[in-house]
């Protein structure tokens, strides 16, 4: 739930230092920018995970496989290859995103898509709270606002979209484990900082959750055999999108933005899939969909005036000085 040449500029190959987050979570636009096309990078891989003929898990080993694989390959090309203590560093968030692809695409084969989908959209509120509690980020009031009413923006997208699954507390319950995992892995991306790059980090949590998620496709006895033609170039646009450029844009963009930001972002998730699928797959969209996509975007546009108004304001200051 991490593309060629962004990984050059956002990934980088040096230590990286937050100089753009304080404790009052204004955050820097570009930080901001990035998390937006993260997520709608993520929200294409929905639409297009949808046309393999493949089992959740089987695409989760190719794609995360191949995901590590194109990043190592760069970090060789720069001079800094991938290294065992770059995957010893990069363990708890790639065990939490293994877990979160687990426990959602079986949550999905158990309970509704709208279940599941709407447990994980509560991710902004549990994230929030560990934020608060343990990287001391203060959310402002009209922020905190704007987040409930872009959660209320999804939950229009989500329960109107038609879904005859039948819905169970096992798979219930199984949507609540990814809920946790998927807040798990933005704590440790948000952790890394200091101890990883993000190319670092994205490459190591890659080959964490394929490997992991191999053991569990066997298991479910799912054909790990080769993709056709068509279905293998499905998943190496999913892997360049959504993995190599979704993945790592994300993770550069929270040692720049507050951790809850981030996370709100991803209430953008089911928004774009929606959008793209009524694109690509001419999928309908009701009235109640486009107006919470719409409400949504609002919400989203809010936080982002909000958030990087302090850095404007640092540049007029610094330009005046100047």
């Amino acid at each position: 739930m991490a593309d060629i040449a962004p990984v050059a500029a956002v990934g980088g190959d040096g230590a990286t230092v937050d100089t753009t987050v304080d404790a009052t979570g204004s955050s820097s636009l570009a930080g901001l920018l990035g998390a937006a096309l993260a997520v709608t990078a993520w929200g294409s891989a929905s639409v297009l995970v949808k046309a393999i003929d493949m089992g959740g898990l089987a695409v989760g080993v190719y794609r995360f496989l191949l995901h590590f694989l194109a990043i190592a390959v760069w970090m060789r090309f720069r001079g800094t290859p991938f290294s065992l203590r770059a995957l010893r560093l990069s363990a708890f968030g790639g065990v939490a995103l293994a877990l979160d692809v687990a426990f959602f695409f079986t949550a999905v084969k158990e309970t509704s898509v709208i279940n599941a989908t709407l447990i994980g959209a509560l991710q902004p509120i549990l994230v929030g709270v560990v934020a608060a509690r343990f990287f001391g980020e203060k959310i402002r009031s009209r922020d905190a606002l704007w987040s409930i009413v872009a959660l209320a923006g999804v939950f229009a997208v989500v329960v109107t979209a038609s879904d005859s699954a039948v819905s169970s507390l096992k798979g219930d319950l199984l949507a609540v484990g990814a809920l946790v995992s998927w807040s798990a892995y933005f704590v440790a991306s948000k952790q890394s900082k200091g101890s990883l790059t993000s190319t670092e980090f994205t490459a190591g949590a890659a080959l964490w959750t394929g490997l992991l998620n191999l053991p569990l496709a066997i298991a479910f006895g799912q054909d790990l055999s080769m993709p056709t033609v068509r279905d293998l170039a499905l998943i190496l646009v999913i892997t360049f999108v959504a993995g190599v450029f979704g993945h790592s844009l994300m993770n550069w963009s929270l040692v720049q933005i507050p951790l809850w930001v981030g996370s709100t972002f991803t209430l953008m998730i089911p928004v774009a899939a929606s959008v793209i699928a009524w694109a690509v797959l001419g999928e309908p969209l009701t009235v109640a969909q486009v107006l919470g996509t719409a409400v949504v975007l609002a919400a989203l546009a809010a936080i982002v005036i909000s958030q990087s108004a302090p850095a404007r304001r640092q540049r007029r200051s610094a330009a005046a000085v100047a």
